[in-house]
């Protein structure tokens, strides 16, 4: 008797779909159970979680699919079946936290917006945007940390930062700069975009918790106290958008 072939192994960038019977099972008329699509869930749920972690210590390129699926404790193929490559995968842990994490600044902007109508200030509009974020770092538990470190790499991501941050965070960004705009009717566009990308730098930096801080204060000031650094970055970030975007006098003509 012939003996059956050893399956292949699969590697990090295919996109492999589990062997029958591994996930489902045999196919069945009509929906599948609320068990088993419950259980689909918390599994899909724990490889974001995995995944997230991993990619917030190590980045995107020091993580393969397998270490995921080690980590949250499935195999490499059921990695695979639901997110397939691993720009999938980071994209998926990118976008999860994401919409809630802009939803909620876009409507605490909207709403400050419309509660102070033509008393709208620079501090009021910044702390409507910037509180979510340290709150939801505070006190979502964990993945939240792991999900703010994951931001401050891929925002100094040469390769992809760019491109990521923008697909995910413009949306809520512009609708600030606009009331930015409001605030300061004389300021330039490009002004306006040079003053976030200063506070844009500061805001994920802020967020990673690199200890940075803790160690050049000696310990006078704690990368952690993020109740702090929001305060301290609300009074940072409208002083400078106020220098940056201030008019600025025409340079004399020299003889």
């Amino acid at each position: 008797m012939t003996r059956p072939h050893a399956p292949e192994p699969v590697s990090d960038d295919a996109i492999a779909v589990p062997p029958a019977g591994a996930v489902s099972g045999p196919a069945r008329r009509g929906r599948p159970s609320k068990a088993r699509s419950a259980g689909a869930g918390v599994t899909r749920e724990a490889i974001l979680d995995a995944a997230e972690d991993l990619f917030s210590k190590h980045g995107f390129y020091g993580v393969t699919i397998r270490e995921v699926a080690r980590e949250a404790g499935v195999d490499t193929a059921l990695v695979h079946y639901y997110f397939g490559a691993k720009r999938a995968l980071f994209d998926s842990v990118f976008l999860r936290r994401a919409e809630i994490w802009n939803n909620e600044r876009a409507d605490a902007i909207n709403r400050y917006a419309r509660d102070a109508g033509d008393a709208m200030t620079l501090e009021g509009l910044l702390e409507a945007f910037l509180r979510p974020p340290f709150q939801w770092s505070l006190k979502g538990g964990p993945g939240w940390k792991h999900y703010c470190a994951l931001v401050a790499q891929t925002n100094a991501n040469p390769t992809f930062g760019g491109e990521t941050m923008a697909r995910y965070f413009d949306p809520a960004i512009r609708r600030l700069l606009e009331l930015v705009h409001e605030v300061l009717p004389g300021a330039s566009d490009t002004d306006v975009y040079w003053a976030w990308h200063n506070l844009s730098g500061a805001l994920t930096l802020t967020l990673g918790e690199t200890g940075r801080l803790d160690r050049l204060s000696d310990g006078l000031c704690r990368s952690g106290d993020l109740e702090s650094a929001c305060d301290y970055m609300v009074r940072f970030a409208s002083a400078g958008f106020r220098a940056v975007c201030a008019p600025r006098p025409d340079t004399a003509p020299t003889t």
